[in-house]
């Protein structure tokens, strides 16, 4: 069972082919005008690693020129959802989360966006036995609570148990699902209140904590990285009340939150940054300022006055605004790819021709396309659905879009005249909003010049995965976004093109079902030697993108500014937003 973060692609909304998730970064080696050819995207390409037990030693890596101490002021719209790690499974929660609560794992980022997953309270990133079936993690000496306590491999197995209870409905499932054996968990356990026995899957001696999982999850140690298995203190557990005021393994803590309004995180003195090979946390405070429309951040942020100087934004900047920013603010902006791809999905359903679903693609304006979206801004040409921050990501150009991003419709009329399909009816559904509306006639045009008899329906951008989520909707082509949910294969093949999850509401949006595409996702997810295991997703990447199942169209990006007091701003590839425990306030 797999749901995904899906990151600001669903968490902001909707489409990131809408205008408020446009702004994305632009690339050195793409077309402003998005007509002209692309290279394959190659920032962070295979830079996913595991690392070793002296990896995960403490404290981080050191940032040239980072000094101590100093404010940082955060200008966000929205209030964070959830900061109860066990509710946390966007990645705007995470962005703070991830300095509130530490993981048995985590991910050291390097200078140029590569990531080393590492042990983070663990000692490394685990012990796998019975081929992924059973997983050991011993913590680290000296990881400590807000309060000066130890962390303890109790408060670890808690963290995993109170994410049963019925009160936890936001968080990641994945474990949840693979210690009980079912979708059910909750009817086979309940979480651990009310007197309820610990999982009996769980089990811990000493510092170790050993999971025995109802299936081969060799990519487990990824797994663990994710908020929602955070430990919780088992004394300091508010329950539903602990969602406002979590308690604090990392590097800060909270020191008030009035929500929707504002949120002040000051240092946690028990934090030991020995133990910590991720997290350089060099402000003293982070004060976090609610209600305030990206619009008038990025006007606040481009004008770099007052407080605003040593201040950042966590929504990217609006497409209206980019031209103003890069003119008077080039050297504040930050940028880089996200973890989302966008692609557009053929519904295998409804067009059951391969030589149709070829002739859709070579005909489809990518070029154009992006250009109506902000161009360069809007993210690289993409060659498949993995994305490039993806381990094993392979540039394969299937469909030959990178040389020709335009489209070719007199090709495409070429493959379906041989077919004897001319004439084709082919239903294009699109979001009903101005961008989208532009994207709409550049779609149709191409269609039609390729020989398709072409229907376009609007839909309300707000019910948008509610109506190309019903198994039998009335479109053959729709726009969709995926971001994995940890950096392996598993969590973008199997929830997209597994046939089990062809189901009404499901994440098979293609539809596609093949029997090798199932026992490739199967012998990848039993695979143990991650490096094959890497290569495996790669070669199914391109086995989908050959099959037709979707048309590739972009590696988002992400567009920040930041002000001028604060130093090596960068986006974090996990979350797709800054990174504070790496910035630091200038002297």
């Amino acid at each position: 069972m797999s749901f995904s973060r899906r990151n600001f692609l669903i968490a902001t909304g909707v489409a990131a082919a809408s205008s408020t998730v446009l702004s994305a970064c632009s690339s050195g080696n793409s077309s402003s005008t998005g007509t002209g050819k692309q290279e394959a995207a190659k920032a962070h390409t295979t830079t996913v690693k595991i690392g070793t037990a002296a990896d995960s030693q403490g404290p981080a890596p050191e940032v040239p020129g980072a000094k101590k101490g100093g404010k940082v002021y955060l200008l966000n719209d929205d209030d964070f959802s959830h900061l109860d790690p066990q509710r946390v499974y966007y990645a705007w929660n995470s962005l703070a989360v991830v300095v509130l609560a530490r993981t048995l794992t985590g991910y050291k980022v390097a200078d140029d966006g590569s990531m080393t997953l590492v042990g983070d309270l663990a000692t490394d990133t685990g012990t796998m036995k019975d081929g992924g079936k059973t997983w050991s993690f011993t913590l680290k000496d000296g990881v400590k609570w807000e309060d000066g306590s130890d962390i303890t491999v109790d408060d670890v197995r808690h963290g995993f148990e109170r994410a049963f209870a019925n009160f936890i409905t936001e968080g990641a499932v994945y474990a949840q699902t693979w210690l009980t054996g079912t979708q059910e968990y909750r009817k086979s356990y309940p979480g651990p209140f009310k007197g309820n026995k610990h999982l009996k899957s769980i089990t811990t001696s000493g510092k170790t904590i050993t999971f025995h999982l109802s299936e081969a999850r060799p990519d487990f140690n990824y797994v663990v990285a994710m908020h929602s298995y955070a430990p919780t203190p088992v004394k300091h557990d508010t329950k539903q009340d602990y969602d406002k005021k979590p308690f604090s393994s990392g590097p800060y803590k909270i020191k008030s939150h009035q929500t929707d309004k504002s949120m002040v995180l000051v240092r946690n003195e028990h934090w030991d940054p020995k133990t910590d090979p991720i997290r350089n946390a060099y402000p003293d405070e982070f004060d976090f300022t609610f209600g305030i429309e990206a619009e008038t951040a990025a006007d606040r942020l481009i004008a770099d006055s007052g407080n605003d100087q040593y201040a950042v934004s966590w929504r990217t900047v609006p497409q209206s605004k980019v031209q103003q920013a890069t003119a008077k603010a080039k050297d504040r902006l930050f940028e880089d790819l996200s973890s989302g791809t966008s692609v557009y999905w053929i519904n295998q359903t409804r067009v059951t021709d391969i030589k149709v679903r070829e002739a859709i693609i070579k005909a489809w304006p990518t070029a154009g396309i992006r250009s109506i979206q902000g161009g360069a801004h809007r993210g690289d040409y993409a060659t498949g659905i993995m994305s490039p921050l993806v381990a094993g990501y392979k540039s394969q150009d299937v469909w030959g879009k990178l040389k020709n991003p335009a489209g070719d419709p007199a090709a495409a009329k070429a493959v379906l005249k041989k077919a004897g399909k001319l004439g084709t009816k082919v239903v294009y559904a699109y979001q009903q909003d101005p961008i989208n509306a532009k994207v709409k006639v550049v779609v149709e045009n191409a269609l039609k010049a390729a020989g398709f008899d072409v229907v376009t329906k609007g839909i309300d951008s707000t019910t948008w995965y509610d109506q190309i989520g019903k198994l039998d909707n009335e479109y053959d082509i729709y726009w969709g976004g995926w971001s994995a949910d940890w950096p392996t294969g598993y969590s973008v093949f199997q929830p997209l093109f597994d046939s089990h999850n062809v189901v009404d509401q499901g994440t098979n949006y293609c539809h596609l079902k093949n029997p090798d595409v199932d026992a490739a996702i199967k012998a990848a997810t039993a695979e143990t030697d991650q490096e094959k295991a890497n290569a495996m997703w790669a070669a199914l990447d391109k086995q989908v993108t050959e099959l037709g199942a979707f048309i590739p169209d972009v590696y988002m990006k992400r567009l920040y500014i930041h002000g001028s007091k604060l130093g090596n701003v960068k986006m974090d590839p996990n979350f797709d937003g800054c990174m504070l425990y790496k910035m630091y306030v200038k002297a």
